[in-house]
């Protein structure tokens, strides 16, 4: 484009107005009304995302295709990479999980019984052997039942 500013002349490089660049023309009457010839449209889409028990930090859940989408542009993935919270009681060991409980003495040597609450709300009732002797710092892994809360 060139622009005459008094005795100079300025010349601009820039996007055509009717065809933004594309190089081609439409007539406005047989322009889309939604996108007003542009060829896309902007929206929002809301991807589920399922989280399987078991998941490990830096596990990807993937859609394919799903990216930004243009013509003649094939659209990329959207990935989701998982990533670990802390828990205040649980600590994750590979496929388990480990609770650090308090117990009493009485209960560590003569046996008995303690609850821990799960990640899912569930209680887990812990049943110490009469006669196994629960020394301090020792790994336990007793017999849990489970029963629901009320």
């Amino acid at each position: 484009m060139l622009r005459q500013l008094g005795p100079m002349v300025q010349q601009i490089q820039q996007p055509c107005n009717e065809c933004e660049g594309t190089g081609e023309m439409m007539n406005p009457k047989d322009r889309c009304k939604t996108c007003q010839g542009k060829k896309t449209n902007s929206e929002r889409k809301v991807l589920e995302v399922h989280i399987d028990k078991g998941m490990k930090s830096g596990q990807q859940i993937r859609f394919n295709g799903e990216s930004d989408q243009a013509p003649g542009i094939i659209p990329g993935d959207v990935v989701i990479s998982v990533e670990e919270k802390q828990h205040p009681r649980f600590q994750r060991k590979g496929d388990d999980l480990y609770c650090e409980a308090e117990i009493d003495l009485l209960t560590a040597l003569g046996g008995g019984e303690f609850a821990i609450e799960h990640l899912d709300e569930r209680t887990l009732h812990v049943m110490i052997v009469p006669g196994e002797v629960i020394k301090p710092s020792k790994l336990h892994v007793p017999f849990i039942s489970v029963r629901a809360n009320k």
